[in-house]
Formats: C-alpha cells, structure tokens, sequence
C-alpha cells in the first residue's frame, strides 16, 4: 500500500491485532489465576509487535513455524480464538480436537504449519517447508519464529547453513526477550547482537527494536522480498521483553525488578496506540472501540471453548497415520 490511507490502514490493522494478542493473554493470566479455567501456558505478553508485524507482512500462502511461546503469533498469523483457547483447554473445538495441547497448536489452512515444544525444533522443519515451496516453483516464503536460546542448538546451526547454502525463501525471526527460560543471554553467549551470527551463514543479518512494528514490518519486508526474488534467507532479530516470565506462574525472581520494570515502561501496546493518536491515524474513541471489540472477541471465544466437550475415548483411534504393528513375541 503506497498512499497514505493505505499505509493508515496497516498501522490500523498492526494496533488492532496488537490489542487482540494483549487481550487474549491477559484474559489467560485471569483465568487461570482465579481459578476460572485451567491450562498450561507460555505468556507472550510483551512480544506484540513483532507477532502482528509478521501477521501484516506475511501473505495468507506464506507459511509459519513458531513455538510454545506462540499465542501471539498464531493470533497474527489468523488462527481462530477458538482454536487456540480450545487446544489450549483440551476441548474438541481446538485445532488438533483438543489432543495436541498448548505446545503443538497448528493450522495448515491458515499457513501455521508447527508450533514446537523443543526449542530450536522449528528451523529444520520450516527449511524443508522453503525447499519444497522451491523445488515446486511457488512464490512462498516460510518464516520461522524462535527465541535467543534457539540460536545456541545444533538444529538452528544446521537448518541455518542449509538454508543459507541453498539459498531457500526463509525468514528467520528471533524474538529476543533476553532470557532462554531463566537464563540472560548475556549468560549463554558472548555476542551483544544475536544478529552477528548471521555473517557466519553468508546471509544478511539485521537487528531491530522489537517493540517496534512499523520498524519490524519495514525490516521484514525487504527480507521477504529478497526471498521471492532469490536471495534466500535473512535472519531478523527482534529485541523485546517477555513481562511474565517463562510460563505462567514463575516467580521471576531472576529478573532484576528495575529491568522489569524498564520493560513493561516501554510495553509496545499502549506505545503504538499513543503513537497512532498523536499521529492522528486514529482518535481515540476509535482506538477504545478496537479494545473493546478485542476483549469481546476473547470472551465470546472463551465461552465457545467452555462450552465445548472433552475429547471423548472414540478420539484415541482419530488422527493416527498407521495401525499399530504387532509384532511376535
């Protein structure tokens, strides 16, 4: 979009699937906490903008490989509430019926092609992804999405060389919030730019402030378009915060309180909304209604989730690519 209604329109769009991430994590956060519902998860709460950065830059028929971390970026990517919430809870409107749990929530129609619960899992599987979207001539490009920690495994170095080497249409996103779990980053590797590391593969490599969407959307952009035109794979360092913590429930008690502090000062969701108001984009009435409507599509797709059954035992013998082989004792 090159006039100025259009560019209006993604930063409208960017701040609405901003407000939904936010909405559906803090909806989480209180239930579970209350003891309204129960279920596992790893909040992305602080991480907006570069999931709906991703969801604006991304086409409908580019595919994405994200994480256990993912609300967000499933959100962005178009997933239905329902289908997260309902993974999330076990109910049989979630995206694998319930069966799959929180950690491996996917939806091909949708271009989510993997969420995994092993770090540095994804980059391998989304490298087979953009090499077989090569081999067939699509105009497609897979993204991945990872953390800072993934980029200390094996399977990161490799999916990264290959990648590389055979220059596949792939974006690597690092969402650095600068703890692998528990662990700073400044304990797990001596480079100050997690982006540095993509000199050693031969691609480019650029460093953005993940709190940012419009930076992020510019940055990935060009990455995505240097991918179709051939010049393979760009590795995108986003740098954020994550406010709680690894899973909900840590303490946090290893995160310094002013570092913290300092991060949720500069939470991307009110930031972006105060910059789209003085930036006369939208009047705030408008961006209240965006809230409003954000917290009635979480409420209105937790009481779907809530009102959907269990996965009954007929469930164990669905989905299962082959019959078990018995073998002669």
């Amino acid at each position: 979009m090159s006039d100025g209604q259009g560019a209006a329109g993604v930063e409208r769009r960017l701040y609405e699937l901003m407000a939904l991430m936010k909405a559906a994590d803090d909806r989480l956060s209180q239930g579970i906490g209350t003891g309204e519902f129960m279920c596992v998860y790893w909040p992305s709460r602080g991480q907006e903008a570069i999931a709906a950065a991703m969801g604006v830059a991304l086409r409908p028929d580019d595919q994405l490989v994200t994480t256990y971390r993912g609300l967000h970026d499933l959100i962005g990517k178009g997933v239905p509430l329902e289908e997260i919430y309902g993974e999330m809870m076990g109910r049989t409107v979630g995206a694998g019926r319930g069966k799959g749990g929180s950690m491996h929530i996917a939806n091909p129609a949708r271009g989510v092609m993997l969420s995994t619960g092993i770090v540095g899992a994804g980059p391998p599987v989304a490298g087979g992804l953009a090499m077989a979207a090569k081999r067939k001539g699509l105009d497609r490009v897979t993204a991945v999405s990872f953390g800072d920690g993934a980029t200390n495994t094996g399977s990161f170095h490799e999916a990264a060389n290959m990648a590389a080497l055979w220059d596949l249409p792939m974006v690597f996103v690092c969402q650095n919030n600068l703890y692998a779990e528990m662990t700073p980053t400044a304990d797990t590797m001596k480079l100050e730019c997690v982006a540095d590391r993509a000199a050693g593969y031969g691609m480019p490599g650029v460093r953005v402030d993940g709190n940012d969407p419009l930076a992020i959307k510019s940055t990935l952009d060009e990455a995505l378009w240097r991918a179709r035109a051939g010049g393979g794979p760009t590795f995108v360092e986003c740098v954020t915060f994550r406010f709680r913590g690894h899973y909900f429930g840590d303490r946090m008690s290893y995160i310094p309180k002013d570092q913290l502090a300092a991060a949720i000062e500069a939470d991307p969701v009110p930031r972006f909304r105060d910059q789209l108001a003085e930036a006369g984009i939208c009047d705030r009435d408008e961006l209240d209604r965006i809230d409003e409507e954000a917290l009635a599509a979480v409420e209105a797709a937790l009481r779907t989730v809530m009102s959907a059954e269990a996965p009954s035992i007929d469930e164990l013998d669905r989905d299962v690519y082959a019959a078990p082989i018995k073998f002669p004792v």
